[in-house]
Order: C-alpha cells, then sequence, then structure tokens
C-alpha cells in the first residue's frame, strides 16, 4: 500500500529587486575571488624573483590555490544543505580577507603559499555557496538570467584578472603585494550587503558531517594535482613515483565511493551524480574549467614571451575572450528565461568552443592578432554559454535540499580538470619547448654546447622567461619555440571540448520547472 504525501507550501517567492540586492553582494564575493585566482599569473615572475623563489615553488603558488578550492567545494556545498547558507558565505569571506591580507604581506614564499592556501579555501566556499544560494532563492524558470550574470562576472574575473596584475606590476608606487590588497575593500563591501539583504529560509534538521568520505574526496583529489606538478621535472611521467601517485589516486577514489554510498549524509550524493543529466555535466564541466582557468594563464604568456607584449597590453589583448564569455553567458542567459530552452544553448557553446580552441591551436609565433582574436573570441563566447548553463541544467533535476551538493559536484569537477588541465598543459608546453629550443640552437654556429646545458637544465627556468635579459640571438629563438609551442596545449584543450560536447548532446532536456522546490511532484510512500 502506498501514501501519496505533499510537501510543505513554499516559502514566499523572492522579488526582482530582492534578488538583484542578495546578487549584488553575492556577485562582489564571487568576483574577488576569482580575480584572486588569475591576477598572480602575470605578476608571478616579478613576485618570485622579488621573493628569490625557485621554479617549483612558482609553481606550487598557482597550484596550492587551485588544490584548496578543488577540494574544499564539495564540503562546502554540503555544509550548505545542512546549516545557513547566509553564515557559510560570511565565514568564507572572512577567511578570504584574512587569506589575502596574508598574501599581501608575505615575505617569503612558503608563507605566501600558506597564504594562497587560505584563498583557495575560501574561493572554493564562495564558488559553491553562490550556486546554492541562487538555486535555493530563484526558480529554475527564472535562473537563466541570473546564472548568466554570475558566469559573466566569474568569465570577466578570470580573464581580467591578468590584465590587472599587470597593470599593478607595472605601476611602480604600488607594487606586487596590491595584487592581493585590492581584492580586500570589495570582499568586505560584499560581506556588509550579504549582511543586510540576504534572507533565505532555513530548513532546521540534525546537522551530521561525513568526515570520512571528506578526508578521502581531498586525498583522491589532491594527489593527480601534486603528480602532474612534479611529474616530468622530479621524476618521469612513466616511473614507480607516478605508478604509487596513479595507484594511490585510483585507491582513494575507490573508497571514497564506498563510504559516500554508505554514508547517511554523503558528501557527494551518489544519487544525484548517477541521474544522466549530473554525471555528462559532470564530464562537459571537466572541458569547460580547462578552457577557463588554462586560457588566460598560456594566453597571457604567449602575449608576453613569444610576442615581446608588456603585462598591461598581454592582458589588453586577451579582451575578445572576455568579451565573448560576457556576451555568451548573458545572452543565453537572458534567452533561456525569455523561452524556457536551455539544451540549445549547451551545444552551441559546446561547439563554438572547439572551434575556438582549434583556431587557437593553429596559433605560432608569427600569427596575425585578428586570427589570435578570432579564436579568443569564439572560446570566450562558448565557455560563457556553457558554464553556468551546465548547474542550471543539474539543479533543475534536484530539489532545494539537495541544491547545494548538486552544485558543487559540478564545481568540483570544473575546478579538478582545471587544475589539473592546467598543470598537464604547463608540461606540455614546456616539453615542447625544449625540444624546439634545442633544434634551433643545434642549427646556429657552435650552438652544441649551449644546447646540452639546455638539454640538462631545462627550458622553463626563469633566466630563459626573462627574455629581455637574454642575448638577442636567444632572446628570438625563445619567442619563436613559445610561440610556435603553444598552439599544441591549445589542440589538447579541443579534444577535451569535443568530449564535453558529445556529452552534452546526450543531456535530456527536461523543462526548467517555476518553483524553488519540487513541490509539484507527490512523494510516494510505503
Amino acid at each position: 500500500m502506498s501514501v501519496t504525501e505533499t510537501r510543505p507550501a513554499p516559502a514566499p517567492e523572492l522579488t526582482h529587486r530582492e534578488i538583484l540586492e542578495i546578487l549584488v553582494g553575492l556577485l562582489a564575493a564571487l568576483f574577488t575571488a576569482m580575480l584572486s585566482s588569475t591576477i598572480v599569473s602575470n605578476a608571478l615572475p616579478t613576485i618570485i624573483a622579488d621573493l628569490d623563489g625557485s621554479q617549483t615553488q612558482y609553481t606550487w603558488v598557482l597550484t596550492a590555490s587551485l588544490l584548496a578550492t578543488t577540494v574544499s567545494t564539495p564540503i562546502w556545498g554540503k555544509l550548505s544543505d545542512l546549516i545557513s547558507k547566509k553564515l557559510l558565505v560570511q565565514i568564507a569571506i572572512v577567511v578570504f580577507v584574512i587569506g589575502s591580507a596574508l598574501a599581501g604581506m608575505a615575505h617569503n614564499v612558503p608563507f605566501l603559499i600558506g597564504a594562497r592556501v587560505l584563498q583557495g579555501l575560501a574561493m572554493g566556499g564562495l564558488m559553491a555557496l553562490a550556486q546554492a544560494i541562487i538555486g535555493a532563492a530563484i526558480p529554475p524558470r527564472d535562473r537563466g538570467r541570473y546564472s548568466g550574470y554570475m558566469g559573466a562576472v566569474m568569465a570577466v574575473a578570470t580573464v581580467s584578472g591578468p590584465l590587472i596584475g599587470g597593470v599593478i606590476v607595472d605601476t611602480s608606487w604600488l607594487g606586487w603585494r596590491w595584487c592581493f590588497y585590492v581584492c580586500v575593500p570589495l570582499a568586505v563591501i560584499s560581506l556588509i550587503v550579504l549582511q543586510r539583504y540576504l534572507h533565505l529560509p532555513l530548513v532546521k534538521r540534525r546537522v551530521t558531517m561525513d568526515y570520512l568520505g571528506a578526508i578521502l574526496i581531498s586525498v583522491a583529489a589532491g594527489l593527480p594535482l601534486i603528480w602532474v606538478t612534479f611529474a616530468g621535472h622530479d621524476f618521469g611521467w612513466f616511473s614507480w613515483q607516478s605508478a604509487l601517485f596513479v595507484g594511490g589516486t585510483v585507491l582513494f577514489g575507490i573508497l571514497a565511493v564506498v563510504v559516500e554510498n554508505r554514508a547517511a549524509e554523503p558528501l557527494v550524493p551518489l544519487k544525484v551524480v548517477k541521474e544522466r543529466t549530473t554525471a555528462l555535466a559532470i564530464v562537459a564541466s571537466l572541458a569547460v574549467g580547462v578552457a577557463m582557468f588554462g586560457s588566460a594563464l598560456f594566453l597571457g604568456q604567449y602575449f608576453q614571451i613569444a610576442r615581446g607584449y608588456s603585462p598591461t597590453e598581454a592582458g589588453l589583448l586577451t579582451i575578445p575572450m572576455m568579451l565573448g564569455s560576457f556576451l555568451g553567458s548573458v545572452g543565453s542567459g537572458q534567452m533561456i528565461t525569455r523561452f524556457g530552452k536551455w539544451k540549445r544553448y549547451l551545444i552551441a557553446g559546446g561547439v563554438l568552443l572547439v572551434a575556438g580552441l582549434v583556431v587557437l591551436g593553429t596559433i605560432d609565433h608569427t600569427s596575425p592578432y585578428w586570427y589570435v582574436g578570432s579564436g579568443m573570441l569564439a572560446m570566450g563566447i562558448g565557455m560563457g554559454m556553457m558554464m553556468q548553463n551546465l548547474v542550471l541544467a543539474v539543479q533543475n533535476t534536484v530539489d532545494v535540499s539537495e541544491i547545494g551538493a548538486s552544485s558543487a559536484s559540478v564545481s568540483f569537477f570544473r575546478s579538478l580538470g582545471g587544475a589539473v588541465g592546467v598543470s598537464v598543459l604547463g608540461a606540455v608546453l614546456a616539453v615542447r619547448v625544449k625540444d624546439l629550443l634545442i633544434q634551433g640552437v643545434l642549427a646556429t654556429p657552435g650552438g652544441a654546447e649551449t644546447a646540452r646545458k639546455l638539454q640538462e637544465g631545462g627550458s622553463d627556468g626563469p633566466s630563459l622567461l626573462d627574455v629581455n635579459h637574454l642575448p638577442p640571438q636567444l632572446a628570438e629563438l625563445v619567442r619563436q619555440s613559445y610561440g610556435d609551442a603553444t598552439g599544441r596545449i591549445f589542440l589538447i584543450a579541443a579534444g577535451c571540448a569535443l568530449v564535453s560536447l558529445i556529452a552534452v548532446l546526450f543531456i535530456k532536456e527536461v523543462p526548467l520547472r517555476r518553483t524553488v522546490a519540487k513541490l509539484d511532484e507527490p512523494v510516494e510512500l510505503d
């Protein structure tokens, strides 16, 4: 015998003005968090030189925050389903302010890396909680345009970060420490706005946290990031050390699945992840993460090293990608809210993302800017159309009680894809640059000895990156090598984007509901 039970009546829906008041504070916090992850990309050579850091520390300043963001995202997302989202987002902002202030005061690289870990923990919270709050406050049918605003903010912050960092470094009276201090005032303003305007109904229930699952997921996500950071430099890709990292990742991943399948309050609810829409969205998000985090980093490097532009100029030259991301995110969000159809924009975004990355995969050190710019524009539009709409597709299939964990699952895999992708693509770029540089040196008279030193010491050391202080002939070879090697990593990213396009083709379009909770579906109780 079964009894049909209807859930309690929902809380009153928020007005457009009330939603915008919440979004002002939420997007301000999200913008500063995303900005902090990319603002150091153009400033990092100056920072490492000033703090007397090594090449390994150079990598870890970037990787530490991405690692902390990745492993903390699902934890924040699950907590948002159990306790007050307002309290959690305020804690995340406070932690971010503390981490940013400490990073600006860093007197050595290990201290800076520790501060970046604090920033990364807060970034994971802000990314997960922003999506959870939007999911808890706005029905899916109306969520498109608001998710579009969020996607636009994330895209603009990702692309404008290198530009702002370059301007700060090039402005002598500011100095690199303001790359971290500049994020603090906006974060404080967002904290005040959210305290005033963010009011969400709190469903009180017993809080249980899956601590073992949190540990296992963190280890399973962290091991591959550590592996790709050191593989190819400290040990080979095919070595016993690599086998230990890969084996450990698989082992802890299996243990995490077993634990999550049995936990009363799983950190990553497998019943949600097993849903067709969620599983395909996760696959697609991996490639979006590679494009989002890797594009600004490697394009900034391409413009500075291969083409000889300053950090500020390199940031300005990436404007087509920033404009494309803004148009793709906001435009698709408005159209989804107006017509209620969302899959077509995922497909169009996937096609444009692949096309843009293929164009960038063919560039070299002589490519005209209009050609590079067209690739950036197409990639930006595709990235903007896919990023937040993948989260929207997942949120539409779950109840408000699971909105945090499901949204965080997509963000988790997007961050994981970006972190691993950046590390792997960076390793591929370094190997390709070294090969091209050795070929070029061997073709010059008396270049055998220089080629031998490059073979022993690698090509991606700080001395070679400081192109302006190299001998003219060697500097030209370095520029050509970086310019010609960059295309290969974008071709690899295009392959990842093709997988994401195939994934969204198989996503089933479900009409967007007009309520926050799934109240229109009766629950069958035995």
